[in-house]
């Protein structure tokens, strides 16, 4: 019932508004400045064969005490949104700058180099990063996660870059936590930035190995933990990695270093230009053997509970807005919080419709966000992380 009554609404929706456009195309009158309206409607231009909502025994409209057309429904939600502040007051959900991650990309460079396919998004210097972190931080952004473009001539099949202390990525959290140490620095935990696959493990006769991936990604997660890391980020999707990962942390000390499982990361098409970020597109075939199948909501349930059990502090769903379904499912299913990344992917389209004037990107921006919160989400994994703190800012909001 309430499907078909909301399917209706809309429509109806419709309806006003073409018919507005259709009478009134170039109206911009403000608010102050329209005519004052006879809600008698007894002023109407009297046609012979027109309706009268009000006339009949089973009239559709009634009239008030001051002889105004009148709905007798006492319920009237539209009272709950009539000014800016009633709105604010009962407004369900609130995002701010503290609900982000702000992705960054690094390289090994004394240059910034932009990323094409991810317009306002660019590979840094290490200089670079840390300038922005300070920039952001100062607008409210206090969580990072980094990824880093590995040389090819570091990358192999192991991935054995991933746990050199001198690496980019040890280095790069010791620069941050040194410089602003109240920061919370996260850190991908996978190989394929360091693989010459490109895949998330170890490959063997095109078969991605589990058991020794994980080998692999626990000397990662210490390595990553040592050079200071307060969060790492299993992103691979390898069976019982987060196990493994959290007694590698206890066995080394590192009790309070939290793990942000990636525990409903799906085989998506979204996330073409993260991989030209990172260079990391798979060398061959596709990561369907290990990340979700995009047509399987109830199998993050699995997932959820196995890395609930085996010793994870939050859990992700990536990608975000195609798979609010997924963050709502984890929601109600996992008292931990729930983390939603809002992929390259996503934001390359609002960018190139933005571009060509389609849509208002601080609109659609905030509202994406805001619907990622509605869904479920706690935290927010957005590249807009830095530019939305600004628009609260400017807005009064943060």
């Amino acid at each position: 019932m309430k499907f078909y009554l909301a399917t209706a609404f809309y429509c109806l929706s419709l309806t006003s508004t073409n018919a507005f456009s259709a009478v009134a195309p170039n109206a911009a009158k403000t608010a102050s400045s329209v005519d004052p309206v006879d809600k008698s409607m007894t002023s109407l231009p009297k046609e012979t064969d027109a309706f009268d909502p009000t006339a009949g025994e089973n009239a559709a409209l009634q009239r008030n005490n001051k002889n105004e057309v009148w709905v007798p429904q006492r319920a009237r939600p539209r009272r709950n949104r009539k000014s800016p502040a009633m709105r604010g007051m009962v407004r369900e959900n609130i995002v701010t700058p503290s609900n982000f991650i702000y992705p960054l990309f690094i390289h090994d460079e004394d240059f910034n180099q932009p990323i094409p396919s991810m317009p306002g998004c660019e590979r840094h210097s290490l200089d670079s990063m840390l300038r922005e972190v300070g920039e952001s931080y100062a607008l409210g952004v206090k969580t990072f996660v980094l990824f880093p473009k590995v040389p090819d001539e570091l990358k192999t099949n192991m991935g054995v870059e991933a746990y050199n202390p001198e690496g980019i990525v040890p280095r790069a959290v010791r620069m941050i936590k040194a410089a602003y140490p109240d920061t919370i620095v996260c850190t991908d935990v996978a190989l394929d930035p360091y693989s010459d696959q490109g895949h998330d493990g170890v490959v063997e006769d095109g078969k991605i190995l589990n058991d020794v991936t994980i080998h692999q990604l626990c000397k990662q997660a210490v390595c990553q933990a040592r050079a200071g890391a307060d969060v790492v980020a299993p992103s691979d999707m390898m069976d019982g990695r987060v196990k493994a990962i959290r007694d590698a942390l206890d066995a080394e000390g590192f009790t309070d270093v939290s793990i942000l499982s990636y525990t409903a990361k799906y085989a998506s098409a979204y996330y073409g230009p993260f991989r030209d970020a990172l260079d990391s597109h798979p060398g061959f075939g596709d990561k369907k053997t290990y990340q979700q199948d995009p047509a399987n909501g109830r199998e993050a349930l699995i997932e959820a509970a196995l890395d609930a059990a085996e010793g994870a502090d939050m859990l992700m769903v990536k990608p975000g807005m195609p798979y609010l379904d997924v963050i709502r499912r984890l929601k109600d299913y996992s008292p931990l919080p729930i983390a939603a990344y809002h992929v390259s992917g996503e934001y390359a389209m609002i960018k190139a419709a933005c571009e060509k004037g389609w849509l208002n990107e601080k609109d659609v921006v905030l509202e994406t966000l805001m619907c990622f919160k509605r869904a479920g989400a706690d935290i927010i994994l957005t590249y807009y992380a830095k530019q939305a703190a600004q628009w609260m800012k400017d807005d009064g909001l943060n």
